[in-house]
């Protein structure tokens, strides 16, 4: 049986360009060379394509060759640049392992489309809906899932802060981490709050503060066929959970714990898990997301945010949850790659 050829994008332009390295090394781990044959695309920061033998320290040099994926879909795949003109290199499948803007929003995902090649995860309506917290609450909201209290701040618009009920959380709209999010307590932290999540976005959101658990379900699979991980608990000890800020995420997070299975009752988990896939069927997903919500005291579901390309770094909140239900990376990998061909069929 012949291998795969599997073209695994990793790095970009975002800020979250360190967690897409780790995730695809955690790929590398997991890949099956017998069935795969990989392909490792890394993007600089700087937004350079170069194609190299894995994202292992300095993947940038060490040999690494500029490339393209060539939108003529008679190549199919990448073209390389060597000493006597371009290689093509045909793909069957791509894995972007790719975070936040320009990795799980639409872009590349519009990319692969143009070059007729198929790949894991969500399709560009689905990205781009989700990468857009307001767009997603929106869908959410008309399929009859709560959502948390809303108000979008467009460009430098101006947000009276008398008008709030306080605390709130400040967070740019379309964005898959925590920078540039804030809890604001009082009207004299808005602006500053403010300030902040425009480094990240001109679209801000203000939500209002949601008092419950904060829950997540890692979701696998194509509808009607979904597959949900074991629901987590993240157990915070002050502040608030700031997903990718950690600084040294290996050794844990200063102020949470993740606690897998979660501890509640196996009605709520059974909530989690259903609530989590209406709103993954809601949103259009494929693939694989993560979806993060509230769990209330009075056993309402609230959501929180979807994350289309969740991390896959040996701390992430998905592989560890797909682990606890008796699925490892290697497996997840080994569905998601035959979900996309079929897909793209």
């Amino acid at each position: 049986m012949s291998k795969l050829n599997v073209g695994i994008l990793f790095g970009g332009l975002s800020e979250e360009h360190p967690i897409s390295v780790k995730s695809a090394r955690e790929v590398a781990k997991s890949l099956d060379t017998e069935k795969y044959e990989p392909f490792w695309i890394g993007i600089t920061t700087k937004g350079d394509w170069r194609l190299c033998d894995g994202p292992g320290e300095g993947w940038e040099d060490a040999g690494s060759r500029p490339v393209t994926l060539s939108p003529d879909r008679s190549v199919h795949g990448l073209l390389v640049l060597g000493e006597s003109g371009y290689e093509a290199i045909r793909l069957d499948v791509v894995f972007p392992v790719l975070h936040g803007q320009l990795g799980e929003d639409g872009a590349v995902q519009g990319l692969l489309e143009l070059a007729g090649i198929p790949y894991v995860g969500c399709d560009v309506q689905a990205s781009v809906v989700c990468i857009d917290k307001s767009l997603t609450y929106t869908v959410v909201q008309a399929a009859g899932i709560r959502t948390p209290d809303l108000k979008i701040v467009q460009g430098d618009e101006a947000v009276d802060a008398d008008e709030l009920t306080y605390p709130v959380f400040v967070k740019p709209a379309r964005s898959g981490s925590s920078f540039g999010v804030s809890k604001v307590t009082g009207p004299d932290e808005l602006a500053a709050a403010l300030a902040d999540a425009r480094q990240y976005d001109s679209k801000i959101l203000i939500e209002g503060a949601v008092v419950g658990r904060e829950v997540g379900c890692a979701v696998l699979g194509n509808d009607p066929d979904l597959f949900t991980g074991e629901v987590d608990r993240v157990d915070l000890s002050h502040g608030f959970f700031r997903i990718h800020q950690e600084k040294s995420p290996e050794t844990g997070s200063e102020n949470s714990t993740f606690i897998v299975p979660a501890d509640i009752t196996e009605e709520e988990r059974t909530l989690v898990q259903e609530t989590a896939k209406a709103i993954y069927r809601a949103l259009g997903c494929k693939g694989l997301a993560r979806v993060d919500t509230f769990l209330t005291d009075d056993g309402q579901v609230i959501l929180n945010e979807v994350n289309t390309l969740p991390g896959l770094t040996s701390y992430s909140r998905y592989p560890r949850m797909m682990a606890a239900a008796g699925l490892p990376l290697s497996e997840v990998i080994d569905r998601l790659v035959p979900l996309a061909l079929q897909g793209a069929r």
